[in-house]
């Protein structure tokens, strides 16, 4: 359910509640710690008090010292340099009157007088008193305690009497801390000591601990406000550009969308967005290039069907036997004609689905373009007798980035479009060299009739033919196959007639890789 849930945020809404469920977890642990630290710090010093008042115990039964105002005040005097540490230390007989009390060693001995019998504290606020006993528990009552004979009636009646008891007053801007112990002599209990100590430094290092964290919250909290402000600016902002300049495209939309400002950036979705454009670009060429292909197609297979229907209505009404043949073999040549569009059109979208799947590599041409014209000579032109011969300028190696297979395709092409042009017995020379500008230079030259045409580019458009002696037989996409595989290999291709003998040259160049 949780991660279902996460999986529908946004990016921003995700790392939000992410930093917050952890900002919580931190803030969790941070509060049980503060909540442990002033009990702790305040075990330490109530521990110090329990040894002092038991080692203040010993040397009172160890003395033998009664306990009366006279006997205690001499045992302060004489061990005053045990409580030297300490704020104040209080002695209480068994009817909890005062007998002494360290405030006032440096006092006239009358200042142990009766109206000291009760030490009058300031009020104590309900909501701030802390009483804790050492992982034990004093019943005392939550009404307010003024006095300690009030403090020390609830001790003396608790079921854990005998044991040392702390408590905390907090008042104005004083922490203090006090523990109380009986005193037992004989299994009697013969009076009460107890130490109050000004423990503001626990008040100040809870303080200041409470401070850090407060300021703490705030910087991560600073820090992630703006740390979301740059992660929704510079990255989810142009990720959401992307993404409608995706669907822009997708819906064909009339929305005017451009990503030029990504593209320039220098970071990684800069070159996701030059990716993608130039992925978007190459998407729309080969739609564009599949509709008007298509267009293309239907255009010319209709003039074939056009004079199929004519031919067959005209045949429908003949009966010269001479007018009849004439006829069938137009309708032949109709046939085949859209036969052979068709086939070649299947083709290919077959080599434009290969051509997808296939990668580019450095490759030696010389071998490539020997092979075919081995093959050729063997195999492919035995009928009408023409040579086809292999010449380099002596280079040994002829290294271009390409594939292998469609090289060969684009040599095969242009040496049948050749062998179609030229007369039997004739000769056709296949020539590579590297030119001045490093380039790999392809030269197929023949003896044939040349190009009718001055603008010789028109001959590797779609669907051109200039073959009216071979009517039905091209369908006009050879030329326009290699000059789409030699635009793949980023070359370029020129036909030009030879200028001292009869016959064409079609040159091809492909930037030249590094051997």
């Amino acid at each position: 359910m949780f991660s279902k849930y996460l999986k529908n945020l946004s990016i921003l809404k995700k790392f939000l509640f992410i930093n917050f469920i952890i900002f919580t977890i931190i803030g969790l642990f941070t509060t049980i710690y503060l909540n442990n630290v002033q009990p702790n710090l305040i075990k330490k010093k109530s521990v110090n008090h329990i040894i002092i008042i038991d080692n203040t115990i010993d040397n009172i039964l160890r003395l033998d010292v009664t306990f009366n105002e006279d006997d205690i005040r001499k045992f302060l005097f004489s061990t005053r340099f045990i409580f030297q540490n300490l704020d104040r230390v209080i002695f209480f007989n068994n009817k909890l009157n005062l007998i002494g009390d360290t405030d006032t060693l440096d006092l006239d001995p009358r200042s142990f007088s009766s109206r000291l019998s009760e030490i009058e504290f300031e009020s104590l606020n309900e909501k701030k008193d802390e009483l804790s006993n050492e992982n034990k528990d004093i019943n005392i009552n939550k009404k307010k305690i003024v006095t300690f004979k009030e403090i020390l009636t609830n001790y003396s009646d608790s079921e854990n009497y005998g044991e040392p008891y702390t408590f905390t007053q907090e008042d104005f801007n004083q922490f203090k801390l006090t523990t109380i112990k009986n005193v037992v002599k004989n299994k009697t209990n013969i009076g009460y000591i107890a130490i109050t100590e000004n423990a503001n430094d626990i008040k100040t290092a809870i303080d200041e601990r409470k401070a850090f964290v407060i300021r703490t919250a705030i910087a991560v909290g600073f820090v992630i406000l703006i740390f979301s402000f740059v992660l929704s600016r510079y990255f989810i902002k142009p990720i959401q550009n992307l993404v409608d300049y995706t669907k822009v495209i997708k819906e064909k939309s009339q929305i005017q969308t451009s990503i030029e400002n990504l593209k320039n950036r220098n970071d990684e979705l800069g070159l996701l967005s030059n990716s993608l454009d130039d992925m978007t670009n190459e998407l729309q060429k080969r739609v564009t290039h599949a509709e008007n292909f298509s267009t293309d197609l239907v255009h010319e297979i209709r003039n074939p069907l056009a004079s199929l229907k004519s031919a067959s209505e005209i045949l429908q009404d003949t009966n010269n036997s001479e007018e009849r043949l004439k006829l069938l073999n137009i309708l032949s040549h109709d046939v085949q004609r859209i036969e052979r569009l068709i086939t070649d059109y299947s083709q290919m979208l077959k080599d434009e689905v290969a051509l997808s799947k296939e990668k580019m590599k450095k490759i030696d041409i010389g071998p490539i373009l020997q092979s075919v014209v081995d093959d050729y000579n063997s195999i492919h032109n035995v009928k009408k007798n023409i040579e086809i011969s292999f010449r380099s300028d002596g280079k040994e190696y002829y290294f271009i980035n390409g594939i292998e297979n469609r090289i060969e395709q684009i040599i095969a092409n242009l040496l049948d479009n050749s062998i179609s042009f030229s007369k039997n017995g004739s000769h056709i020379l296949v020539d590579v060299s590297i030119s001045s500008q490093n380039e790999i230079s392809i030269k197929i030259i023949d003896e044939g009739l040349g190009f009718k045409e001055k603008d010789t580019n028109k001959i590797f458009k779609r669907f051109y033919s200039n073959r009216p002696d071979k009517f039905g037989e091209h369908s006009g996409l050879g030329l326009n196959i290699v000059k789409n595989l030699v635009d793949i290999h980023e070359g370029t291709i020129l036909a030009v007639n030879r200028e001292n003998s009869q016959g064409a040259e079609i040159q091809i160049n492909f930037p030249s890789a590094k051997s």
